[in-house]
């Protein structure tokens, strides 16, 4: 027995790459680091742990550099070394970019935010949970197995149900939370049951293995894996904020920290469409004919109830800046979802999804860049109304001008040339795919969200009523501002930039 254990104990050991593993690793162990020292910090120096998590996350963010030369994997099969856990290639690095750079941006807006607070938000839990939730996110494009990918959808999710609802004695806060909680577990459910269905049709978890397996599946199991398929694309459109799964958006923005719906907005959005690359492109491509019209129909539908649901807000309504950031959001994700669609059509999938990709980058800026203004202007204005904009160019010029640049790349005008230059993208990706009814759709939607960007845009140079307030821009917020303001201006000044990300090499 002990000469059969020992070959089988040496298979199981794998040497680990630990540079590949090392940006979301890095983020773990500073929040797993935060959360100790928060037990020894005494309460007038706890604003070190805020500094320390930004520190983290811009270091992880420096150990994407080294990975940059060539693909690496690691966790990967004994008898077959080219099917692996984890893969570190291009379209990973990207994504782990955008997160972990989301994830810095937010942790910038949050070390004001948790000051405004005095103790409202204990610090050391909210550090821990932001950094578990970014290391998660960070885990997920890099995933290769669908067990790999839920563990990193959930590490992602569940700390992030715990900041919404972090505030003490805030019925709204509760509330958000509870409603984000129950969406995300009931998408996690489908998830799950729909893998399972997959796995005991192909006998295996691992994308590409499954690419292959499913297509010869046995008669009698058939069923059995088209109803897991479907199932999956369920899941992973909750986690998207897809219609008619996006009820929980609106009010979980609202209900939460600012920076917290900041967060949600781009990198909780980049971890659900990750999930749904990896899942359609990779492993279930020979089912394209079942999610490439469920997805453009999502994505048709998803645009639509989004902008128009933007354009419905009133600008005298309490919150009603971040509602109409949150509805916007949701049709943003309509334009997200189209490229994935077009990757089931398409013969070149990798420039469908190189689309997505690329407008995520550009959404990912500017959308937190209009976080980082509402949250100046929040600290003044809590109920932070659309109303309360106008005029903002009187008390803070270089805001204003910053906020009106954020919104027309959201509307796709110039001077906003990187917002134009994405939609043409997808637009392009739309097209070539053969789906022109998409198109129209999209083209129609875009006009639709001209007029309420433009009409906040307008707000802001109108004469003030009464006199105009000073903002006075604590440090970390001029930052995320100035960061999310530079790489919006330069992107709009060379958007070739962009075209680099659209070789996502997952193929």
């Amino acid at each position: 027995m002990s000469s059969l254990a020992q070959p089988l104990a040496a298979s199981l050991v794998q040497s680990v790459d630990w540079l590949a593993i090392a940006p979301p690793t890095l983020a773990a162990v500073v929040g797993l680091g935060v959360l100790v020292a928060d037990l020894f910090v005494a309460e007038r120096t706890k604003a070190l742990l805020g500094w320390l998590s930004v520190a983290g996350l811009a270091a992880s963010l420096l150990l994407l550099l080294p990975l940059l030369d060539g693909d690496r994997s690691t966790f990967c099969l004994t008898g077959d070394p080219g099917v692996c856990s984890y893969t570190a290639d291009r379209f990973a690095l990207v994504i782990q970019f955008l997160v972990l750079g989301g994830a810095l941006l937010a942790a910038l807006l949050s070390v004001t935010a948790l000051k405004d607070a005095r103790g409202g938000l204990p610090e050391g839990e909210f550090w821990f949970l932001l950094l578990s939730s970014a290391a998660g996110a960070a885990l997920l494009p890099a995933s290769r197995d669908l067990a790999t990918l839920i563990v990193a959808l959930e590490v992602a999710s569940l700390p992030a149900f715990a900041l919404v609802g972090l505030r003490h004695g805030d019925r709204r806060s509760s509330e958000a939370a509870l409603k984000f909680f129950l969406s995300s577990v009931t998408a996690t459910a489908v998830s799950l049951m729909g893998i399972s269905f997959v796995y005991a049709s192909t006998g295996t978890l691992y994308l590409t293995q499954v690419a292959d397996r499913i297509q010869n599946v046995d008669g009698q199991l058939h069923t059995v894996a088209q109803t897991g398929v479907v199932l999956t694309l369920v899941g992973f459109a909750f986690k998207t904020a897809a219609v008619p799964f996006h009820f929980w958006v609106p009010d979980t923005y609202v209900g939460a920290p600012l920076p917290v719906a900041a967060y949600l907005s781009v990198v909780g959005k980049a971890v659900g469409f990750t999930g749904l690359i990896l899942v359609t492109v990779i492993a279930l491509p020979s089912y394209a004919d079942v999610w490439g019209p469920a997805l453009a129909a999502l994505a048709a539908l998803t645009m639509t109830v989004g902008n128009v649901g933007a354009l419905r807000q009133q600008a005298t309504r309490a919150y009603s800046a971040v509602r109409l950031l949150a509805w916007s959001s949701v049709g943003q994700a309509g334009y997200l979802l189209v490229p994935i669609a077009a990757a089931a059509y398409s013969e070149d999938a990798e420039q469908s999804i190189g689309s997505t990709v690329a407008y995520a980058l550009m959404y990912g800026a500017v959308n937190l860049g209009a976080f980082a203004v509402a949250a100046l202007l929040g600290r003044a204005k809590p109920l932070n109304r659309v109303s309360d904009y106008r005029g903002l160019y009187a008390s803070s010029p270089l805001s204003a001008l910053l906020l009106a640049f954020f919104l027309l790349c959201l509307a796709g005008l110039p001077p906003g040339i990187i917002g134009l230059f994405a939609k043409v993208t997808v637009f392009g990706a739309a097209v070539d795919a053969g789906l022109g009814w998409l198109a129209v759709v999209m083209a129609v939607n875009v006009v639709i969200a001209l007029f309420y960007y433009l009409q906040w845009t307008a707000l802001l140079f109108r004469a003030p009523e009464g006199e105009p307030e000073q903002h006075r821009v604590p440090a970390p917020l001029t930052a995320a501002i100035a960061l999310t303001g530079v790489l919006g201006i330069a992107l709009s000044g060379a958007p070739q930039l962009v075209l680099r990300f659209t070789d996502t090499g997952l193929f």
